[in-house]
């Protein structure tokens, strides 16, 4: 069997004076062969410095190309001189009963969990192919460094990004979310994927509920975390309950929450095109220790 660290590219675009790339590999968590997309900046193929990372999770229905086409994150990622990974969001080809029936449950929709409740059990383990293959697979294969890492998300993929944040924020120095699932055991589109995904244990549902999970979250030093949400979104009262959390994650002191309300954005790419430069230059202040704006001129303007 092919070890997870064997990626092969599959497509390469030079974009704002770098490459955006795509890679297949295999997983062993989760049976199948993955695509990843990786952006390499400008400064990427001269420097023999190890690189800030960045990865970002999509939220549901997405692949890994919803974030590198809609964003407009390359142009970003060049100006602050750091690698994007963007992973895909579910095992492909698995083909379990009801699997492909619903665009909120299943494929696309993995929720960057571990499931316990068969027939996803086997390989709906999006959580544990992030924070083991895919960081080690990256680490080995690129010029990137392990100790300036961040991890970002929107929707489903803000809820993975707050999630694998506070069970391994030894492994990030921060965390952003975009219009975040906040509180999956309460919302929509929580409840019925946790009921699928692990039963009707509520127990195991608040292991992965950022909610949840921020109210015990323990630290010696605070953890850094922004969220940011439009409040005309249509899916924040039913499903994503962003409120919830930032109540929860304010007032306990191991975490440095700041929330952002933008007026008038709803949920969409339009919202995140808006907002995500804020995004990178909030990652930057924690992972990059210095910017060559030089680059910009070059390649950018």
């Amino acid at each position: 069997m092919t070890s997870p660290n064997v990626l092969t590219e599959t497509a390469r675009q030079k974009y704002f004076g770098g490459y955006q790339c795509t890679y297949e590999h295999w997983s062993n968590e989760l049976k199948c062969k993955m695509n990843v997309a990786v952006y390499f900046p400008p400064s990427y193929s001269s420097s023999a410095e190890k690189f800030p990372v960045l990865y970002f999770l999509s939220g549901l229905t997405c692949t890994h190309e919803n974030f590198t086409i809609k964003s407009g994150m390359q142009r970003i990622a060049a100006q602050h001189e750091m690698v994007v990974v963007s992973p895909d969001t579910s095992p492909r080809g698995s083909d379990h009963p009801k699997e492909h029936d619903d665009w909120d449950f299943g494929s696309g929709a993995g929720f960057y969990l571990d499931a316990t409740n068969t027939p996803w059990s086997e390989n709906y383990r999006m959580y544990s192919y992030v924070t083991q293959e895919l960081l080690g697979a990256i680490s080995e294969n690129f010029n990137v460094s392990e100790e300036k890492r961040a991890l970002s998300g929107h929707s489903m993929g803000g809820h993975g990004s707050l999630v694998i944040f506070l069970k391994n924020s030894h492994l990030f120095k921060c965390c952003t979310a975009l219009a975040p699932i906040s509180n999956p055991c309460k919302g929509l589109w929580g409840v019925k994927a946790f009921s699928n995904y692990f039963g009707e244990d509520k127990a195991v549902w608040a292991e992965w509920d950022a909610t949840e999970l921020a109210g015990k979250f323990k630290a010696d030093t605070p953890a850094n975390i922004l969220v940011c949400q439009g409040d005309t979104d249509k899916f924040l009262e039913k499903e994503l309950l962003t409120g919830n959390f930032v109540e929860v994650a304010k007032g306990n002191t191991c975490l440095n929450v700041e929330y952002r309300v933008r007026e008038g954005y709803d949920h969409f790419y339009p919202y995140i095109a808006t907002f995500l430069h804020e995004h990178f230059e909030y990652i930057a202040k924690f992972i990059c220790l210095h910017e060559h704006f030089e680059y910009i001129a070059k390649f950018i303007c």
